[in-house]
């Protein structure tokens, strides 16, 4: 019978651990353009050991990096009208919630 409860939660947390937030973290807003911001956050995050990668269109820049423990951190830079509106997308690890995480800072050093 444990070994029944312990095959049914398994899946229920690693389901928890795949899905991604559908809502931002965060939002900020920068008079960068999506070009410049991620001109300065990708050299800080490869600074604090990310491996981020890059992909743009014509409006806006994706910068993902993968996790270990959970779903990848996004960082999504798009043109606005004064510059650039810049979405986290940022799976917290329960009790982390307290202090900006380095992708959080790095995020918010680049505005």
């Amino acid at each position: 019978m444990k070994r029944l409860t312990q095959l049914a939660v398994v899946p229920l947390l690693l389901a928890g651990c795949a899905s991604a937030p559908n809502n931002p973290t965060l939002t900020l807003q920068t008079h960068k353009t999506p070009a410049q911001y991620a001109d300065c956050v990708v050299p800080k995050l490869q600074g604090s050991a990310m491996a981020p990668t890059v992909s743009q269109t014509q409006r806006s820049y994706r910068i993902v990096v993968p996790s270990k423990v959970a779903a990848d951190n996004v960082l999504e830079a798009y043109k606005a009208p004064n510059g650039g509106k810049v979405f986290l997308y940022e799976r917290h690890l329960l009790g982390s919630n307290f202090i900006p995480s380095s992708f959080e800072r790095a995020a918010q050093e680049c505005l």
